[in-house]
Order: C-alpha cells, then structure tokens, then sequence
C-alpha cells in the first residue's frame, strides 16, 4: 500500500482555505476565547439552554461556504462507494472518539498543537494512530474499505 498525492489537484486556492482557517481559529480564540473545535461547537446546538449566536454562525458558515465556492468554481465531486451501514458505524465511532477524547482533529489537532497543548499532540497522536490501523485493518483483513 502506498500514499500518492494528486499535486494536480492542490491548488493556490488550498492555501487560501488553510489561511482561512487558521485566520477563524484565531480570531475565535483571541476574540472570545473559544477553541474552534467543530465537534464541541456542534454538539453545543443541540443543548438548546447553551446555544450561544457565534455557535449558530460557525455551524453555518461550514454550510454556506461551500455554496458560496461553487458559485466561483466547481466543488471537487465526491463519490462514496463505501456500504451505508459501514459509515453509519464509522460516524458513530468517530462521534464516539470526540467525545472520549475530549475533542476532534479541529479542536486538537490545529488549535490545540497550534497551542503546544500537551494533551492535544496526545490526542492528535493518537487519533491519527488509530485511523491509520483502522484503515489498514479494514482495507486488508476485512476487504471492506
């Protein structure tokens, strides 16, 4: 098994996303103090008691930006060939991950390295870790990815 990049596929635009994202994690980090972890920030809208404005705007801003790309320039086009059921159970394992590792790949893995959070390049480690054996697992004794 090997990694290839498609170096066609990244583009000046890839850098404007990732400068974009590293922009909105700063100013939500120095504006109001808050980690841009997306599963945290998610799981926020649906204790209706807590939902704060800037929690409404981010989850829609991840929805309406690629809209407003694609009046700009085509969306990559995704085909999933993966079996319903396998990614109902991989949701369900990822949602289940956040929550036992206290966050996701946002909120660890850029704020929290960004940070030098211990506790985050912990995470980031080890999520990484398992997705790669999960991965590995799933492609090479199961046949299923």
């Amino acid at each position: 098994m090997s990694i290839q990049v498609d170096w066609q596929a990244f583009t000046p635009i890839s850098l404007v996303g990732g400068v974009i994202i590293g922009a909105a994690t700063v100013i939500l980090l120095l504006g109001i103090g808050r980690v841009a972890g997306i599963s945290g920030i998610a799981s926020s809208l649906l204790k209706p008691k807590r939902v704060e404005a800037w929690q409404v705007l981010f989850v829609l801003g991840l929805i309406v930006a690629p809209l407003l790309y694609q009046l700009v320039a085509p969306l990559a086009q995704v085909k999933v060939t993966s079996s319903l059921p396998l990614l109902i159970g991989a949701g369900l394992l990822v949602g289940f991950g956040t929550r036992l590792g206290s966050g996701c790949t946002s909120g660890h893995g850029i704020c929290g390295n960004a940070r030098l959070s211990p506790r985050s390049m912990a995470a980031t480690v080890t999520f990484m870790l398992f997705g790669i054996i999960t991965v590995y697992i799933g492609r090479q004794v199961f046949g299923l990815i």
